[in-house]
C-alpha cells in the first residue's frame, strides 16, 4: 500500500509573509513524519517564495491549477512547464470550486490532466457530488461520471500515476464532514470502478484521498478508513500546527 499522502491546499489565502512562514513551520518539523508524503499548494504567486522556505526538507510542492496549452496568448493562465520551473511536483485540478463556480467541465479537466502527465507532474484529480445530487441518491452516479470523464483516454501506465481526491461538495468549507461511512463507502466506489476502468492492480495503485472539512478532531477516524489513502486538506492546512496533526494522525 502506498504512503498517506496529505495535502495542504491554500486556495486564495496567506500573504507572502504568511505563506513563507507557515511552509517554514510545517518545514521544521516534516522530517518527523516517515509514513506520510505531505505536500502544500500555495497560490501561484507565492510558489517560488514557499519552494525556498521549503527548501531540502520533505514537502513537496503543488499549485491548485494548471492551463492545458504550453505557452502562448492565455492572459492569466499558467502551463505546466512554468510550474516544473518554480519547483512544483504536484498539481490539483478539476477542485469543486473550479467545476461549480469557474464552470470547469470533466472535458477541461480531461485536457489538462492529459497535460500534466505529458509533463512529468503527479495530477490531483477533485470528484465528488453537490448536497442536492447526494439527496437525490445520485452520488455514485455523479461519481462515475466525473472519473470517467476526467480520466478518459488514459492508459493504465498513465492512470497509475494519477491521485484522485474525493471531496463531497456540501463538506467543502462548510464545517460538515462525511462520516467515516459515508466516506468509506465512496472511496470503495471508486476503487471498485477503477478496477472495471483498468484492473484491480491499477485501482490498488492510485491513491484516494478524503477532502471536505479534515481536521485534526476527525482525522485519525476518516484516515483509518479502508481505501482512504490521505487528505485534501483546505482550511486545516493554513495553521502549520493543525496540518501537522493530520499528518499525525495519517
Amino acid at each position: 500500500m502506498a504512503r498517506p499522502l496529505i495535502a495542504g491546499n491554500w486556495k486564495m489565502n496567506t500573504t507572502q509573509a504568511e505563506a513563507v512562514a507557515l511552509a517554514s513551520a510545517i518545514a521544521a518539523q516534516a522530517g518527523q513524519f516517515e509514513r506520510a508524503d505531505l505536500l502544500v499548494c500555495p497560490p501561484y504567486v507565492y510558489l517560488s517564495a514557499v519552494a525556498t522556505a521549503i527548501g531540502d526538507a520533505p514537502v513537496a510542492l503543488g499549485a491548485q491549477d494548471a492551463y492545458h496549452e504550453p505557452s502562448g496568448a492565455f492572459t492569466g493562465e499558467i502551463s505546466t512547464g512554468m510550474l516544473l520551473d518554480v519547483g512544483c511536483r504536484y498539481v490539483i485540478l478539476g477542485h469543486s470550486e473550479r467545476r461549480h463556480t469557474l464552470g470547469e467541465t470533466n472535458e477541461i479537466v480531461n485536457q489538462k490532466l492529459k497535460v500534466a502527465l505529458q509533463s512529468g507532474l503527479i495530477p490531483i484529480v477533485c470528484v465528488g457530488e453537490l448536497l442536492e445530487e447526494r439527496e437525490a441518491g445520485r452520488t455514485a452516479a455523479v461519481i462515475r461520471e466525473q472519473v470517467t470523464g476526467s480520466l478518459a483516454g488514459l492508459t493504465t501506465t498513465d492512470a497509475t500515476r494519477v491521485v484522485i481526491a474525493y471531496e463531497p461538495v456540501w463538506a467543502i468549507g462548510t464545517g460538515k464532514v462525511a462520516t467515516p461511512e459515508q466516506a468509506a463507502e465512496v472511496h470503495a466506489d471508486l476503487r471498485k470502478l477503477l478496477a472495471e476502468e483498468y484492473n484491480p492492480e491499477v485501482a490498488g495503485e492510485i491513491r484516494l484521498l478524503y477532502g471536505g472539512s479534515v481536521k485534526p478532531d476527525n482525522a485519525s477516524e476518516l484516515l483509518a478508513q479502508e481505501n482512504v489513502d490521505g487528505a485534501l486538506i483546505g482550511g486545516a492546512s493554513l495553521k502549520a500546527d493543525d496540518f501537522l496533526a493530520i499528518a499525525a494522525a495519517g
